[in-house]
C-alpha cells in the first residue's frame, strides 16, 4: 500500500527495489496519489528499476507544462508567443473572466504515463494487471473516495494525481476527480480488501510545520490540508495487525513539490525498507520463485495490438472531423506510439484543448484507437497579455502593456477572429481575421485592419534632436501557406495612411527631416518567407530560426516614397548542458539610392541591438548587425509556474546603419558588448544588463519582456 505524498512519494520506488533485491513478492498494490503513480506503473509489468530510471530521467519542469514543446507548436501560435508574454492566458465567457481549473491541465503528464503503460493496454480489468492494483480518487462533488480497479489504467493514475488548484480535475466515467489523499491517503482498507493477508504500508505523508513557519494565508491553507489528512491517515493505519509492516522513510520537511531531489528520495526510501528487512525477509521465496514472478509480470507486457478503427470518446464528437482526417490511416497497421504521439501534439499544439489523449479499447483480436479531445475549460475565447518595460537609469524609460482577445474555432477550419489593444510608447488596435482553407491544408487567407500611434527618435550621436509621433491606419489583406509547424510563406498587399506629429524639437529646426502634421499615403505589397524551430523564444537552447522578406512600398500622394527593401534574420542556438550558446544577424537594405522617408529608416542601438548606445539612436535605409551569445543556466526552479529559471550571460555585437549600401563596410561598424543576468519568468523575460561599446559608452538597462 503506497501512500500519497507529491514528490515526497519517490521513495515507494526505494522500497520497491529492496522488496525485490529481497525476493518479497508483491501480490497486489494499492495507491492514492503519487503512490498510485509508482504503484500503477509496478503493476504495468515495469521492474522498479526501470521506475527509477524514468523518474530520475524525466525533465520534471516539462512533464509540469501543458504546452508542448515550442518547435511543436503551430506557427500561428509561435508568432502568438513573441508578441503576447504573459504565459496565463483568461478565458471569456459570456462578460465574464474565467480562470483555469488549475494551474497544471496535465497534457505532457499524461502523455508520458499513456505511454509507460502501452504494453498493457489491452487490460481494462486491474485484475488481470501484471500485478492486481487500485487507485483512490475523490469524487470532487460528493468528496467521496473513488476506488478504481477497472478501466482505463492511465487516467486512473493521472485522477489519483489531481492535487485540487494544482492540477485539474480529470473526468472519468462520469465523476470529476482530484487527488485521491482529500478521501483517503493511506488506503489499507482498500488493500485488505484485495485479499492479502499481510499489508506493507509505506507512509510518506504531510508533516506539518512548526508554528513559527506558518506566516501567510497559503502556508496556514497547506497546514489545514495536512491536518485533515493525518486524521485520516491515523484512523486507516490504526486498523494494522501485528502481522503487517509500515515503512515511514524520514523524509522530514521535504517538499512535495521538489522534483529535483528524486534519486536523493528514493535512497531515503531504500534505506527505510531495509530497517525493516528482518521482518521482510520473512517473506521471501526463494530465488528460483523471484525470477518466475518477475518472468511473467515482464511477459504480460506486450507490443501495442493492431488498430482496427477510430473512435472518439462521448463528448468529443465536434472533434470527430479533425482527428479522423490525422488518424485514419492508422486502421489496420499496429499501433505506433511515437506516431500517435507526433499527430496528438500536432493536433494539441493549435490550441483549443484542455487536453487530447487517447487509449485502446475493444476486444481480442479487435482493437481500437479511441481519442478524447477535451475542449478548453477557459475557452473557445480568451484573453492574451503582453508586458514590455525598459530603463536605462538616465532617465530614458519606455512601456507597453498589451492584451489580446482571441475568438476561436470560429468556423470549421478552425479559424480565429483576433483583436489586440496595446497601450504605452506604441498605441494600437487592430483586428484580424485568420481563416484555414482547409483542415491541415495549410493554406490560409487573413484579412487585417489597424490604427497605430508610435514613438520614432531622431537624434545626433545620442543627444536627442526630435521625437515624433507617428500616426497610421492601415487595411489589407494576406495569404499564404503554412509547412506543417516549421515554415510559412505569405504574400500581401495593405493601404497604409498616416501623419506624423512632432511631440519634442524646435518646429522651426530646419535640420528636422519631417515637419509636424506632415502626411503619407503608400500602398504597400509584400512577399515574406518564415522558418522556426527554436525551442523557447526567450531563452532558446536549440533550433534555428529565419526570415526573408521583400517589401514594395509606393507612394500615390504625400511624404511617402516609392521604395524597395529586401531584409532577413537569422538565429541559431546550440546548447551543452547547461551552456548555451547563439548566433544571429539581421540585416536590410533599401533599393533605391536615396531615401528621406522616416518609415523606411532601420533603427538600432539599445539591448542587445549595439548595447552600448541607447536605444534607436541609430537610423538609417540600411543596417546590418551580428550577435554572438553565451549564457549559462545558473537556476532551474521548480516544476510549473513555480519555476524561474536563470540565467548570466554576455554578448557581442557587431553592426551599424548606413545612408547608403555602397558605405556599409567592416571598419565602419560599431563593436559593442553586454554582461546581463536574466530571469524567464511567466510575465516574460526579464534583464538586468550593462552594455559598452569601443568608443566608452555604458549603456545600463533593467528590461522586461520584449519591444512590440
Amino acid at each position: 500500500m503506497l501512500s500519497g505524498g507529491g514528490a515526497r512519494g519517490t521513495a515507494h520506488i526505494g522500497v520497491l527495489k529492496v522488496l525485490e533485491q529481497m525476493r518479497v513478492p508483491v501480490d497486489a498494490i494499492a495507491g492514492t496519489s503519487m503512490g498510485a503513480v509508482v504503484g500503477g506503473l509496478y503493476a504495468s509489468g515495469l521492474a522498479s528499476r526501470d521506475i527509477e530510471r524514468i523518474m530520475t530521467s524525466i525533465n520534471w519542469q516539462g512533464a509540469f507544462r501543458d504546452k508542448p514543446p515550442r518547435e511543436d507548436l503551430t506557427l500561428r501560435r509561435k508568432q502568438e508567443d513573441e508578441t503576447f508574454l504573459v504565459n496565463f492566458p483568461l478565458g471569456l465567457r459570456g462578460g465574464q473572466i474565467i480562470l483555469p481549473r488549475g494551474l497544471i491541465q496535465g497534457q505532457r503528464l499524461t502523455e508520458t504515463l499513456r505511454r509507460l503503460t502501452l504494453p498493457v493496454s489491452r487490460f481494462s480489468n486491474f485484475d488481470d494487471l501484471p500485478t492486481p492494483f487500485r487507485a483512490v480518487a475523490t469524487d470532487l462533488e460528493t468528496g467521496e473516495a473513488v476506488v478504481m480497479g477497472s478501466g482505463d489504467l492511465t487516467s486512473a493514475m493521472r485522477a489519483s494525481l489531481s492535487a485540487p488548484g494544482v492540477f485539474a480535475p480529470v473526468e472519468r466515467e462520469g465523476r470529476l476527480l482530484v487527488d485521491g489523499g482529500i478521501a483517503d491517503n493511506v488506503p489499507v482498507d482498500i488493500a485488505r480488501a484485495m485479499g492479502v493477508d499481510i499489508v506493507i504500508v509505506v507512509d510518506v505523508g504531510f508533516p506539518l510545520l512548526p508554528r513559527r513557519e506558518l506566516g501567510n494565508a497559503g502556508v496556514i491553507s497547506n497546514q489545514m490540508l495536512a491536518i485533515l489528512i493525518r486524521r485520516n491517515a491515523r484512523t486507516q493505519l490504526a486498523t494494522l495487525t501485528p502481522r503487517d509492516i509500515l515503512i515511514e522513510p524520514a523524509l522530514g520537511d521535504a517538499s512535495s513539490f521538489d522534483f529535483g531531489k528524486v534519486a536523493r528520495v528514493i535512497g531515503v526510501g531504500e534505506a527505510a525498507a531495509r530497517v525493516q528487512s528482518g521482518r521482510l525477509a520473512q517473506l521471501a521465496v526463494s530465488e528460483q520463485d523471484m525470477q518466475g514472478y518477475l518472468a511473467r509480470r515482464e511477459a504480460q507486457r506486450q507490443a501495442p495490438p493492431r488498430i482496427d478503427y477510430v473512435q472518439v470518446e462521448p463528448g468529443s464528437e465536434r472533434y470527430q472531423s479533425a482527428t479522423a482526417d490525422l488518424f485514419q490511416d492508422m486502421v489496420g497497421k499496429p499501433l505506433d506510439p511515437a506516431a500517435v504521439a507526433r499527430r496528438v501534439t500536432a493536433m494539441y499544439g493549435r490550441g483549443g484543448l484542455d487536453s487530447l489523449d487517447y487509449h485502446v479499447v475493444g476486444e481480442p483480436d479487435h482493437y481500437g484507437l479511441a481519442l478524447d479531445a477535451r475542449p478548453d475549460w477557459q475557452g473557445p475565447n480568451y484573453l492574451r497579455f503582453g508586458l514590455s518595460l525598459q530603463d536605462d537609469f538616465q532617465g530614458n524609460s519606455t512601456y507597453d502593456a498589451a492584451v489580446r482577445f482571441v475568438m476561436s474555432n470560429i468556423t470549421r477550419n478552425a479559424g480565429e477572429w483576433v483583436t489586440d489593444l496595446q497601450i504605452g510608447s506604441t498605441s494600437l488596435i487592430s483586428t484580424e481575421l485568420f481563416l484555414p482553407l482547409a483542415q491541415f491544408s495549410g493554406w490560409f487567407v487573413m484579412p487585417h485592419v489597424a490604427d497605430e500611434a508610435r514613438d520614432l527618435f531622431v537624434l545626433q550621436g545620442q543627444t536627442l534632436l526630435a521625437e515624433y509621433r507617428v500616426h497610421t491606419f492601415d487595411y489589407g489583406v494576406d495569404f499564404g501557406r503554412q509547412f506543417g509547424n516549421w515554415g510559412e510563406i505569405r504574400v500581401g498587399a495593405q493601404q497604409q495612411q498616416g501623419h506624423y506629429v512632432l511631440a519634442i524639437g524646435d518646429p522651426h529646426d530646419p535640420n528636422l527631416p519631417v515637419q509636424s502634421f506632415t502626411p503619407f499615403n503608400t500602398h504597400d505589397y509584400f512577399v515574406r518567407f518564415s522558418y522556426d524551430r527554436l525551442d523557447d523564444i526567450n531563452f532558446p537552447h536549440r533550433g534555428q530560426q529565419a526570415t526573408l522578406q521583400w517589401s514594395a512600398y509606393r507612394s500615390p500622394s504625400g511624404l511617402g516614397q516609392t521604395a524597395d527593401q529586401v531584409t532577413g534574420s537569422y538565429l541559431g542556438a546550440y546548447s551543452f548542458g547547461r551552456d548555451t550558446f547563439s548566433f544571429s544577424a539581421t540585416g536590410g537594405g533599401t533599393l533605391q539610392a536615396r531615401v528621406t522617408d522616416l518609415n523606411l529608416m532601420f533603427p538600432l542601438g539599445g539591448f542587445l541591438n549595439l548595447s552600448g548606445l541607447r536605444q534607436d539612436s541609430l537610423l538609417g535605409p540600411d543596417f546590418g548587425i551580428a550577435r554572438a551569445l553565451y549564457y549559462r543556466q545558473i537556476g532551474r526552479g521548480g516544476p510549473g509556474y513555480f519555476d524561474v529559471p536563470t540565467y548570466l550571460g554576455m554578448s557581442l555585437e557587431i553592426g551599424n546603419v548606413w545612408q547608403s549600401r555602397s558605405q556599409a563596410r567592416f571598419n565602419n561598424t560599431e563593436k559593442d558588448a553586454s554582461i546581463f543576468l536574466g530571469l524567464d519568468t511567466f510575465l516574460g523575460p526579464v534583464y538586468l544588463a550593462s552594455g559598452f561599446d569601443t568608443h566608452g559608452n555604458q549603456a545600463f538597462y533593467l528590461f522586461l519582456g520584449r519591444t512590440f
